[in-house]
């Protein structure tokens, strides 16, 4: 029967350890796991999903024995074996008295024994300390002494016995493999009673090899809802960004400075010329680097270094072509780019002039509707003085008959609440008739919690005695023989067997033609290498005097620009120009003047309402006998709200 527990055990640690790789939902995986345990008994199915789910349900407690275990012995065991430490645990702790002390040993027994002994003796020797005081933490202290430490220490000894049992089998192992190989010596037959042939020692149970790990991209989230936030986050500091720059910069046409948008498109405009007036390039001389440290070693691969030898070819075959079309009788076309750069120029200034205008268009036309956005204010202030009076004009007149229709209900309050006190008898009646319920299901409840442990104690005992009948058989002796010869085939007749020897002797010769192979392949590379390291030396060669070339050639022709004289041309100024920077100045004036009109009425403003608010507040002190203006604005809220509550109350109005 051990062996029947140990094969339901590594059944009950192979879902323990899906379940932790899954991470589902309990039910759900309870279901699935006795839907594919179809085919086995109904009572080691039934162990074997208690077991599973027992572990599961009471993880907190087995985790803290088994984190600190792993902790003290972790180098000597492996993360594969912690489902088999928690299973153990869950047993020792939960199941003893429900399967029995023999069962359990028998358990034990059946896995791996070095293990088992290390963690049983770790377990039952910190019981009673820092364990007990970690379960306390998370149940009360009272109910874990009583249901678990209290029958734990009950089978202290008996574990104490198989502690000692498996310590013995482990050093009986280790004097096995340690001692010598011993020669059979003949005896002299005796007529003698034969003594009864001992149990052999049982076999190792092979570990159970790792599950492969369900890789992490299966359970993290998907990255594209990470980059949607990054960019989402992006685009509103982006937003707010631009607003602030907007708010910052919206007076800064005022000043008399190009705006950013202005050069802008004016270097693209620039940018846009100069592309297209760029034919025949090769034929005139460009402006060379103004960079001082132009000899400065640059660290070049070996495709720049080839592509860059190719290009300078390239640059010779070119100038060669060139020099042969003038010896034929070709000019350059000096006098043409002559033209080309004024016609450039000629360009540009009128695109500048037409860029200027707009500019002054642009801050004439938001003068004009700053000056409209203030008579457009001045014209909402009045209507909204108007609209204060009004509204003052009614909460004086409501006021009062508020307050009446306040004290009435009062009054109808005071009644209903004299007649909810006849109802509390009749919920005190109902409340006893509900107890007496209660009492009645919970005894029915007890009696047939009593009637299913009689029949879980019947079905208890049969599994005894089938137990037992299983265990006489397993009891029995096996008798191997292991005998083999290297040099014999297995006889199974086939055209290409091959016995051990034979097939070691055939793989070291394709290992050695194998080696020498890669030899070959070795040479080979290196001398493909020595080949390209060669040509790109030469490349290197060819590039050096080219830059060296090109060099004194910029030189000379950044003396010859040295010696013209510079031309500048004034920027010409435009009738139309002149018009509207007069008109902008007018504008400007007219909205300063308005704005020195508008400061000057709301002060006025200001020093008139002081006035009239403390004049209201003394009529209203006279006529409501006291009240305080605030008590009166809140009754009208409350009894406004009451009657119609999709009516705006008067203190959003006046905030409004």
């Amino acid at each position: 029967m051990s062996s029947s527990y140990g094969s339901l055990v590594k059944e009950a640690i192979v879902l323990l350890d899906k379940f932790g790789a899954g991470r589902q939902c309990l039910d759900d995986f309870i279901e699935d796991a006795s839907n594919d345990l179809q085919d086995m008994d109904a009572q080691h199915k039934k162990f074997i999903l208690d077991t599973v789910s027992g572990c599961i349900e009471h993880k907190k407690l087995l985790d803290i024995v088994i984190s600190v275990f792993y902790g003290q012995n972790g180098k000597s065991l492996s993360r594969g074996d912690r489902s088999q430490f928690v299973i153990i645990c869950y047993l020792a702790t939960f199941v003893l008295d429900d399967i029995g002390f023999q069962r359990f040993s028998n358990i034990v027994k059946s896995l791996d024994i070095k293990k088992m002994h290390s963690f049983l003796s770790f377990f039952f020797a910190n019981l009673t300390t820092w364990i007990q005081e970690e379960w306390n933490t998370i149940y009360d202290a009272a109910y874990v002494e009583e249901q678990w430490i209290g029958p734990l220490l009950r089978w202290r000894p008996e574990i104490a016995v198989l502690i000692d049992q498996l310590a013995v089998k482990i050093s009986h192992g280790s004097q096995v493999k340690k001692a010598p190989i011993k020669t059979t010596e003949p005896q002299e037959f005796a007529l003698t009673k034969p003594k009864p042939r001992a149990l052999p020692m049982p076999e190792l149970i092979p570990l159970q090899e790792k599950c492969k790990p369900v890789p992490n991209s299966t359970y993290r989230a998907p990255k594209e809802t990470q980059i949607i936030e990054e960019i989402k986050q992006k685009n509103h500091q982006k937003t707010e960004e631009l607003l602030y720059e907007a708010n910052m910069k919206q007076f800064k046409c005022v000043k008399q400075q190009k705006s950013e948008h202005t050069k802008q498109l004016m270097s693209q405009i620039q940018k846009d010329l100069d592309s297209k007036l760029k034919f025949n390039t090769r034929y005139s001389s460009g402006e060379p680097s103004r960079n001082k440290n132009s000899n400065w070693s640059v660290k070049l691969n070996s495709a720049a270094i080839l592509r860059q030898g190719a290009l300078y070819d390239r640059h010779v075959e070119e100038e060669l072509q060139r020099m042969e079309r003038l010896t034929e009788g070709a000019r350059e076309p000096s006098s043409f780019l002559q033209w080309q750069k004024e016609m450039r120029e000629k360009d540009l200034q009128e695109e500048l002039a037409k860029i200027e205008r707009r500019r002054l268009e642009g801050r004439i036309s938001y003068e004009e509707a700053a000056m409209a956005r203030t008579r457009i204010m001045e014209r909402n202030q009045k209507t909204a003085q108007l609209q204060k009076e009004e509204t003052a004009q009614l909460m004086r007149r409501y006021a009062e008959k508020r307050l009446q229709e306040e004290e009435e209900m009062r009054d109808l309050v005071q009644q209903v609440a004299e007649g909810h006190k006849n109802s509390r008898t009749a919920k005190e009646k109902l409340q006893k008739f509900k107890q007496n319920i209660v009492k009645e299901v919970s005894e029915q409840k007890r009696e047939l919690l009593r009637q299913a442990l009689e029949e879980a104690q019947a079905e208890l005992s049969r599994k005894f005695e089938i137990i037992n009948e299983i265990r006489a058989i397993q009891s029995l002796p096996h008798v191997r023989l292991t005998i083999f010869d290297n040099t014999e085939t297995a006889g199974h007749e086939l055209l290409g067997e091959m016995s051990l020897a034979e097939l070691k002797e055939r793989l070291a010769l394709l290992k050695e033609a194998q080696q020498i192979e890669q030899q070959e392949k070795r040479e080979h590379i290196l001398e493909v290498k020595q080949k390209k390291k060669k040509l790109l030396l030469e490349q290197l060669d060819t590039i050096n005097l080219h830059k060296r070339a090109l060099a004194h050639a910029a030189a000379i022709r950044k003396e010859k620009r040295k010696a013209r004289p510079e031309v500048q041309q004034p920027v010409t100024q435009d009738e139309k120009l002149l018009a509207l920077q007069k008109k902008l100045k007018d504008k400007q004036q007219e909205r300063k003047r308005l704005k020195q009109i508008e400061s000057n009425r709301a002060k006025a403003s200001e020093q008139n309402t002081a006035h009239t608010v403390l004049n209201t507040g003394t009529h209203n002190e006279k006529s409501l006998g006291g009240k305080s203006w605030e008590e009166l604005e809140l009754n009208l809220e409350r009894h406004i709200e009451k009657d119609a509550p999709y009516m705006v109350s008067q203190r959003e109005t006046l905030m409004a």
